[in-house]
């Protein structure tokens, strides 16, 4: 033993080598607990660091969006989008979902413009508080040009299921048109 006041203890018999041993393991678990211990300042450190990364993105998008403005393609990608915009039928009655800006707003679609949007050959753009269905590829460009307009853009690492070792609910399946 490293500690000598540990082996005075045991010497005279205050304590028994389990109870030294379950004190290590337990001073080893705490030492790594310890590591991150959420300690006010680390937090505020992160904190920082994510204002100054949301800051720069922030401006990086500015300036995109200023050298598009220059070129006349914000101009061009405002008629695309009334151009190749699917209206969906009057008589839709599947709700769906998506997330703008921290907020969820719904849309109401047929079957045919669901599978679609599910399968990635439409997405969804928001402009000027107007939805509009629009090809995958016309939301790709809008997402490079003007991010902060796209409402729904499918990507195929969203698709992609995770699944734990130890899940539980691995034999069941979720099926594919399950709508929140």
């Amino acid at each position: 033993m490293a500690n000598p006041f540990q082996e005075q203890l045991l010497k005279a018999g205050l304590v028994s080598k389990q109870k030294v041993r379950d004190t290590k393991t337990q001073k080893r678990r705490d030492k790594k607990a310890k590591v991150d211990d959420g300690s006010d300042a680390l937090k505020k450190e992160i904190e920082a660091k994510k204002l100054a990364q949301i800051e720069k993105d922030k401006q990086l998008n500015e300036q995109r969006f200023a050298a598009a403005s220059e070129k006349g393609l914000v101009r061009g990608l405002v008629t695309e989008l009334k151009k190749f915009a699917i209206s969906p039928s009057k008589s839709a009655e599947i709700k769906f979902n998506f997330t703008f800006e921290k907020k969820i707003f719904s849309l109401y679609v047929d079957e045919k413009l669901q599978g679609q949007l599910l399968k990635g050959r439409l997405g969804i753009v928001r402009h000027e508080d107007v939805s509009y269905l629009v090809p995958h590829k016309l939301v790709e460009r809008v997402n490079l040009l003007v991010p902060a307009w796209v409402g729904y853009l499918w990507a195929p690492e969203d698709n992609v299921a995770e699944v734990e070792e130890d899940d539980p609910y691995a034999d069941y399946v979720i099926p594919d048109d399950l709508m929140w």
